[in-house]
């Protein structure tokens, strides 16, 4: 089976969120009647746990997605260890960093096929 959008297309939302807030988000955007996709995933600037959302969104519930993402994945600070440079032993400082949120990549959907 095929299906055309002869209107607006629909957009396919891949979502990056912490591991910490990926339940709550897919349970979120599920109360607005979306289906969605749960993919583990592991970070590259920290290696931490995340998990990648997949989520078909048609333009009328766009916003309401993106206030349920942005209200359920929260920012949070950490501190990773950087090792002075000028120091004769290497003595590792903590360092705050900024990780969370959403990171959302989105893709128009003109045509898709059930097989």
């Amino acid at each position: 089976m095929s299906a055309e959008f002869p209107t607006q297309p629909i957009r396919l939302w891949i979502a990056v969120v912490q591991a910490q807030d990926a339940e709550i988000a897919r349970e979120a955007v599920e109360k607005l009647g979306l289906h969605v996709e749960r993919l583990p995933s592991v970070g590259g600037f920290l290696g931490r746990r995340n998990a990648t959302l997949i989520i078909g969104v048609p333009p009328e519930k766009q916003e309401q997605v993106e206030q349920s993402l942005h209200e359920n994945c929260r920012q949070r600070v950490e501190f990773i260890a950087i090792p002075l440079e000028s120091a004769p032993l290497p003595m590792p400082t903590p360092t705050p960093i900024t990780v969370g949120g959403a990171t959302v990549f989105t893709l128009e959907v003109d045509h898709y096929e059930e097989i």
